[in-house]
């Protein structure tokens, strides 16, 4: 850089405003409010939720119901979860935010959504005790998540069903969305209680769910033995990678809610660099981040990278990391609590139905991309 480039540089950097001690005390007063019987989760938030990560908690509720779901800025939002949530029941807020059009597609690892499908079928899974012994339980035939007991027939009535349903599949490559679709629209005909899953009730309101790891769970394990069957049926990454891209550039704005972080996170924020880095299409980064998650940047893994990290990568507006929250806790904890907050302070949106829009939206891509294809070597 020119000395005189520098030293205007070093000059601007001076000139930067910095705050006076009204500024710095210009938020809320923290008060000892008093917990009343009766209350509400909104009034719980609002009122109780002050400080370290439960202010976190407050902070990602607020900026979900007050900026992702402002109607003016006509905001996509994704989900992404990693960790066994549909096993404990959290299927539950999913379909609601589903239901409510506050989420307009999925990325989540394929355990999610297997383990999801037990609910449907009325494969019962039921609370326990995580200080048993495994021995015994495995001699019993009952199988543990954490605190979590099922009979092992459930994952064998279960894979039973995934296989009978991809008889019925083309015998062709397809994305995890189709195949995710087709699962959900055969428990929408078969299940017991197509209500209680995230896939049907997906199916039903076409909220294409994409899984970025697909041989990593049972639903992958059973597409490989049709494989050995004969089948020419395959789940293709890279259309998933494609219709992803093509919702994201299709948006106004994206927003994301990040539960746990794993590959379904990196699956949704690279959407950005396959834009501008892959394709050579200036998107300019995610608008809105909330992640809750157990794990801290410090180790380098991709769970715990920080909204700032993710402005290197042009993953994240940099103008945009006042929108964004990380909240550091348990997504069984925070997200009944973030969904009651949404529904109660939100009005419901009209579902985008984006799983029946993918064809276009992947013309609109293809069309940006042959446009913008001498800008990028």
């Amino acid at each position: 850089m020119p000395h005189h480039d520098a030293h205007h540089a070093e000059h601007e950097h001076r000139e930067e405003h910095q705050p006076t001690q009204q500024e710095y005390l210009s938020g809320p007063r923290i008060l000892p409010n008093r917990v009343r019987p009766g209350m509400t989760v909104t009034e719980l938030l609002d009122e109780q939720f002050q400080a370290y990560n439960s202010a976190r908690l407050h902070e990602a509720a607020r900026l979900f119901t007050e900026k992702m779901l402002d109607p003016e800025q006509n905001t996509t939002i994704g989900l992404t979860m990693a960790g066994a949530l549909t096993p404990a029941g959290l299927g539950g807020c999913l379909i609601t935010l589903m239901e409510y059009g506050f989420i307009d597609f999925i990325v989540s690892t394929g355990a999610n959504l297997y383990h999801d499908m037990h609910h449907a079928l009325a494969l019962s899974m039921h609370r326990g005790d995580f200080r048993l012994d495994d021995t015994k339980l495995q001699e019993e035939h009952v199988v543990r998540i954490y605190d979590i007991l099922f009979e092992d027939k459930v994952l064998l009535d279960t894979d039973a069903f995934v296989r009978e349903a991809l008889k019925t599949l083309p015998n062709r490559p397809i994305s995890t969305s189709e195949l995710h679709y087709h699962l959900g629209q055969q428990l929408l005909r078969a299940g017991v209680n197509p209500e209680y899953s995230v896939l049907a009730q997906a199916a039903a309101w076409n909220v294409p769910i994409y899984t970025s790891s697909p041989g990593d769970s049972s639903i992958g394990m059973n597409v490989a033995r049709h494989a050995l069957e004969g089948s020419q049926l395959t789940l293709d990454p890279l259309a998933d990678v494609n219709e992803t891209t093509a919702i994201v550039h299709h948006a106004e704005h994206n927003g994301v809610i990040i539960l746990g972080g794993g590959s379904p996170k990196n699956f949704y924020l690279q959407t950005q660099p396959q834009l501008w880095e892959v394709l050579g299409i200036e998107k300019g980064g995610h608008d809105y981040f909330i992640q809750i998650t157990a794990d801290a940047p410090h180790w380098g893994g991709l769970s715990g990278a920080t909204p700032s990290e993710a402005v290197s990568w042009g993953k994240i507006k940099p103008d945009q990391l006042h929108d964004t929250a990380v909240v550091y806790g348990d997504s069984t904890i925070a997200l009944p609590l973030l969904t009651a907050y949404a529904v109660s302070k939100a009005q419901a949106r009209p579902r985008r139905e984006l799983y029946a829009k993918r064809d276009a939206m992947l013309k609109e891509l293809k069309d940006a991309f042959e446009t913008q294809k001498p800008v990028r070597p």
